[in-house]
């Protein structure tokens, strides 16, 4: 038996949807996740498969790549708030560029670190 990383014993267990539409990025977000002891129920590449994995539920926290494809996650990230579920985004540029609405929810910056990671899910907690 092996024991759990300390740093799942500081977080309380979440069930994640990643949004993402590179699938690589996705399974290391999902490693990372898992290492952390956290699980991840869906990986949605686009904005329509997003939409349908938010109507279906089954999760209690989304991370979200700020852009899918050429398409911008904001309105769908907004509908995220609005309904009272806890957003971490995912982007490969700085904090400085998202829009104003977003300024306290957390932020990933790519590439993504293990410590970032934590800290992101802590500021949920």
């Amino acid at each position: 038996m092996t024991a759990a990383p300390a740093a799942a014993a500081t977080t309380a267990t979440r069930s994640v949807l990643v949004i993402e539409d590179e699938v690589l990025i996705a399974m290391v977000l999902e490693d990372m996740l898992d290492i952390l002891g956290h699980v991840v129920v869906g990986t949605p590449s686009t904005l329509d498969e997003a939409e349908a994995a938010l109507a279906a539920g089954g999760f209690d926290l989304v991370v979200a790549d700020v852009n899918l494809g050429a398409e911008p996650i904001y309105p769908l990230a907004e509908r995220i708030l609005d309904a009272g579920i806890p957003l971490i985004l995912a982007t490969g540029s700085h904090r400085d560029t998202l829009p104003p609405r977003f300024a306290g929810v957390p932020v990933l910056e790519k590439p993504y670190a293990l410590a970032a990671i934590e800290a992101a899910m802590a500021q949920i907690d």
